[in-house]
């Protein structure tokens, strides 16, 4: 089965022989097309390198894929890309390497990790000594909820394989983080991630903007919603709604009830068994204070506050740029227009994660978090050399353009409903 490649190499797969679909391999290959015969094998391409930092060990993996270059009568839908701008990208991701930017520190994960665990132990001792009065309880969900958003942003770490130098530590990490600590499946999470670092933005690719008809994204979407009369719902007051229905539910509803149903569904006993673990010393650690009932809806009330915490910061620096269809661009800018930053503090590190830095994650996405910072003068010199906009605004203001896009959006989808 083949398609057409995203970038300069093409791609012919047996699909029985590609790794597990939750595997970053699979998740990174772009859509494929069949090489003419007799063209000489190639490297893999920059969303190739992204993704895998060990690639004498994914190698074997390339054995049955055919890359190289499109023969020149071959269709291209590539022709305008800049080959400048990646090879310009391809020397300083060099540069990044040869400055051991992609090297992890790892007393700084081993902190990340013990405060999370500080947390949780904070969380029990409140109910524990102040008994489950309200006062405590809500201290207690809040302690909670901050300990499930930063064990978010750690097992995101584990889950691009950015801590550790061998690829089958920081899956193990990862399912302990992800699984034993917030009850979600490590396979679902890289299935869905590693689409959306492959083609952020991109509708039908990116699952991060498949919102099911409740909302309109962009600029094309919502025009071309309005231009067939699709009105599932108003979406002229979608920026209203959202409060209502998106940083509410998403955790506690939607991708509750996903990953949950992959896992039975995909039969993946590994990751069922990691998320049992956690609910298992959840409800034994708290059925004491608030019974079997009582201790479900105090999880739930911790998944609610902490889907609040996760939406505005995933949403504020994607949403808010280019959303279309595929636009076939070069790696390093199809990045840069899907992505923007947030200005660095200790408080906006720690709050998002790194997050803040998505320019150079999504850029280099195996590169250990806490050495975003530094590459980012090397992509900001990079974006002013090519004519790039390197967009970078502070929190609040990253953080109410999420609602200013909505509103945007649904204008735009008003306006082609109404006279197109």
């Amino acid at each position: 089965m083949c398609g057409r490649a995203a970038g300069p190499f093409v791609v012919c797969v047996l699909l029985s022989s590609i790794p597990t679909p939750q595997t970053p391999l699979q998740a990174s290959l772009p859509p494929l097309h069949p090489r003419a015969a007799g063209h000489p094998p190639t490297g893999p391409q920059d969303v190739f390198h992204a993704f895998h930092p060990d690639l004498n060990f994914v190698r074997k993996f390339l054995k049955p894929l055919l890359i190289g270059e499109l023969a020149p009568e071959e269709p291209s839908q590539d022709r305008g890309k800049n080959s400048q701008i990646t090879e310009d990208f391809r020397v300083l991701r060099k540069t990044a390497k040869d400055m051991n930017l992609f090297k992890a520190n790892h007393m700084f994960f081993l902190l990340n990790l013990a405060h999370i665990i500080a947390l949780e132990s904070i969380a029990w001792f409140t109910i524990f000594y102040f008994g489950n009065g309200w006062i405590p309880t809500l201290i207690t969900a809040f302690v909670l909820a901050t300990s499930q958003a930063q064990a978010g942003w750690l097992q995101h770490d584990y889950g691009h394989l950015s801590v550790y130098g061998k690829s089958t530590w920081n899956h193990i990490v990862h399912k302990f983080v992800i699984g034993h600590l917030k009850g979600a499946s490590a396979n679902w999470w890289n299935h869905r991630h590693f689409q959306h670092h492959a083609k952020p933005n991109i509708f039908q690719k990116d699952p991060d903007v498949n919102m099911l008809h409740v909302f309109v994204l962009g600029e094309w979407q919502p025009i071309e919603y309005g231009k067939k009369k699709l009105k599932y719902l108003p979406y002229n007051h979608q920026h209203e709604y959202f409060f209502l229905i998106g940083p509410p539910l998403l955790i506690p509803m939607y991708f509750q009830y996903q990953i949950i149903m992959t896992m039975i569904l995909r039969k993946d006993w590994v990751d069922l068994a990691w998320a049992i673990s956690y609910y298992t010393r959840f409800f034994f650690t708290y059925i004491p204070f608030y019974g079997i009932l009582g201790t479900l809806l105090f999880l739930t009330f911790v998944r609610f506050l902490e889907s609040h915490w996760f939406v505005w910061v995933t949403q504020m620096n994607h949403i808010v740029m280019e959303i279309d269809q595929e636009p076939y661009r070069d790696w390093f800018s199809s990045q840069l227009l899907a992505t923007c930053n947030v200005e660095q503090s200790l408080f906006n590190d720690w709050f998002s994660g790194h997050l803040n830095f998505q320019i150079e994650h999504h850029l280099f996405p195996t590169m250990p978090r806490h050495n975003l910072h530094k590459v980012a003068p090397l992509v900001k010199s990079l974006c002013a050399k090519h004519g790039i906009e390197y967009q970078e605004k502070p929190l609040l203001r990253a953080l109410l353009d999420i609602i200013r896009s909505l509103k945007k959006s649904g204008e735009l989808w008003l306006d082609a409903y109404l006279h197109k």
